[in-house]
């Protein structure tokens, strides 16, 4: 996208096209103006147009050009803090509630898929959270026994059945969720996009709001060429967010992460190594993510950007770290390498903001914006319907909170990224 092959790489080689659209170029009226072509904006819009709402979403760039097209594919359950920590950060009223949201979240996601048709390499096999030593481990096993007591269908495996499953011996052990799986990210996106439209849902690019007022009881969103009056703005842009809701971005620090992939392996390399296709990760402060895509690739991961000094050095360690794991593999390269940046909050959770009234938005996805996006996206249109009232939502409404030092921090994790994965792997 914008003619850089490392903004979203493999993925947009191999997704089906998005529907075709148009910017705004004109004065439009509807019920409710969305603004962000991601999981958010997109459910947001296919549930309004469902129910016979006039929708208009607008994106900046193309549909699922900010995390949604970028990301590695992982349809994860809840977040990255352990199921205790969500009553303990947000009470037992709303951590509960959103912890239950959200560990149901990947079957929102196949229920959209199966329901819509959307081609997007769906794999229903589970996710592998595996364990690189005994302290990593030690996690897992305290993590399964809090999901289990909610009934979450997660398996404590050990370095024997992980190896079988992965193919490597690299392990400890390894946490098997049930309810998750992997998928195509961006031709997921398109695929809601597709949907969306079909609905009767107006999607328009490059069409980044600029401005917001109020004029006559309505709120306006202005682009450069147009506007859209509505009675609610749903603000869906997350960690990529500028214009009148900047502050998004503002609150949360970029954690960056790039992604590689191999050529397709051979079939014989395809029955040794994650044969079940489950997407995996790692304990590892500075994780690892690995897993395949439909035609047999590696699609490799870890914090990082692609860019100056890092792309050697993030390439070089993958293909250190990869014959580590699977020595069965020969001569290691990439045909396509991509990256983006995840937004982190403070506490690891997501956020729900009221700008003004009617103008609402979630945010803060720390990294797993498939299901919870998806997930948010319908809240939001139920809530906007009248389907549920503020008191039943996941969240409480908060005013954004800005994190002290956040350049210094972004600046950190790229450079600090860069030194660990130039020494790792050698020895």
């Amino acid at each position: 996208m914008l003619n850089d092959p490392r903004s979203h790489g493999l993925w947009e080689r191999t997704a089906p096209p998005a529907p075709q659209t148009t910017s705004l170029r004109e004065s439009l009226s509807a019920d409710v103006v969305i603004v962000g072509g991601g999981y958010t904006g997109l459910s947001a819009a296919l549930h309004l147009a469902e129910a016979g709402t006039r929708v208009v979403l607008l994106e900046a760039h193309e549909i699922g050009f900010g995390g949604a097209g970028r990301n590695v594919g992982l349809i994860n359950a809840g977040m990255w803090v352990m199921p205790d920590d969500f009553p303990k950060e947000l009470g037992p009223h709303y951590g509960e509630r959103l912890l239950e949201l959200l560990g149901n979240g990947p079957a929102l996601v196949r229920e959209m898929i199966d329901r819509h048709a959307i081609a997007c390499e769906l794999e229903r096999n589970g996710t592998l959270h595996c364990a690189t030593d005994k302290d990593g481990l030690k996690e897992l096993e305290e993590r399964a026994r809090q999901w289990q007591m909610r009934g979450a269908q997660v398996t404590l495996l050990d370095a024997a059945e992980t190896e079988r499953r992965i193919g490597t011996r690299a392990y400890a052990g390894s946490l098997l969720d049930s309810r998750a799986g992997t998928l195509q990210p961006l031709a997921y996106a398109r695929g809601l996009a597709h949907a969306a439209t079909g609905a009767g849902a107006l999607l328009l690019t490059d069409s980044a709001a600029v401005a917001h007022e109020q004029r006559g009881g309505r709120h306006v969103v202005r682009t450069a060429q147009g506007e859209v009056s509505a009675d609610w703005v749903v603000v869906a842009t997350d960690a990529y967010s500028k214009g009148p809701w900047a502050v998004m971005r503002q609150e949360q620090v970029h954690l960056p992460y790039f992604n590689l992939a191999t050529a397709p392996l051979t079939d014989n390399l395809r029955k040794s190594i994650l044969p079940g296709r489950e997407g995996c990760w790692d304990t590892k402060e500075i994780l690892s993510s690995f897993r395949m895509d439909q035609a047999g690739r590696l699609v490799f991961g870890s914090v990082g950007a692609l860019r100056g000094t890092g792309t050697a050095i993030h390439k070089n360690w993958a293909r250190r770290s990869l014959k580590r794991l699977f020595p069965q593999l020969d001569a290691i390269d990439f045909e396509a390498e991509w990256h983006g940046r995840i937004g982190m909050t403070d506490n690891a959770l997501p956020r729900l903001h009221r700008f003004a009234d009617k103008v609402v938005a979630f945010c803060g996805y720390n990294g797993r914006g498939i299901a919870p996006g998806t997930t948010f996206g319908k809240i939001l249109a139920q809530h906007i319907l009248g389907r549920i009232t503020e008191d039943d939502l996941p969240l409480p409404f908060t005013d954004p909170k800005l994190p002290p030092l956040r350049p210094l921090k972004e600046a950190y994790y790229e450079a600090g990224a860069q030194i660990a994965h130039l020494t790792a792997e050698r020895f």
